[in-house]
């Protein structure tokens, strides 16, 4: 008899930072490994993140989420974890030498994108080295979404 794996690649949850698409302009990004806790492994699971104050920072030739806030889980009893710890980003020598020369350059910043889990079930960020957008700019961006929802809102009677 053999076993057949049940993949779950639709039921595995993703947080997204809806605001760095909105507040950043981002150029490239990274998938990165994440160190966590079993705990905070169970809240993730339950959509218990928040990556709204999120940023990556280079600390010691290391890469480490800071200001991400996963919430306790509420089962943990006494092994719970502090919801705002630093968290290390688990990444190649190679690429954390990419992400500095990028960071170092003026205006710059690592920023998550989003949190999910791949089909081994194993928790990845993935972040972006990104510009910030100017006013001008997101403004320009939300007239030419609201533009393009009216072409498409009027071209839907003549259809």
């Amino acid at each position: 008899m053999s076993k057949v794996k049940d993949i779950k690649s639709n039921t595995n949850p993703t947080i997204k930072n809806k605001k760095a698409y909105h507040n950043f302009e981002l150029v490239e990004k990274v998938e990165a490994g994440i160190s966590l806790l079993g705990t905070e492994v169970k809240s993730l699971r339950n959509k218990q993140c928040d990556l709204d104050a999120c940023y990556g920072r280079l600390i010691g030739g290391e890469v480490w989420l800071v200001g991400c806030k996963i919430a306790q889980y509420d089962r943990g009893g006494y092994t719970n974890h502090d919801p705002l710890r630093k968290r290390k980003l688990l990444l190649h020598k190679s690429q954390i030498k990419k992400i500095r020369t990028k960071l170092e350059q003026r205006g710059f910043t690592l920023v998550p994108t989003k949190i999910y889990f791949n089909s081994r079930g194993i928790a990845k960020v993935e972040l972006a080295l990104a510009t910030g957008k100017k006013q001008y700019d997101k403004r320009a961006k939300m007239v030419e979404q609201q533009q393009k929802k009216d072409i498409n809102r009027s071209m839907k009677n003549y259809r």
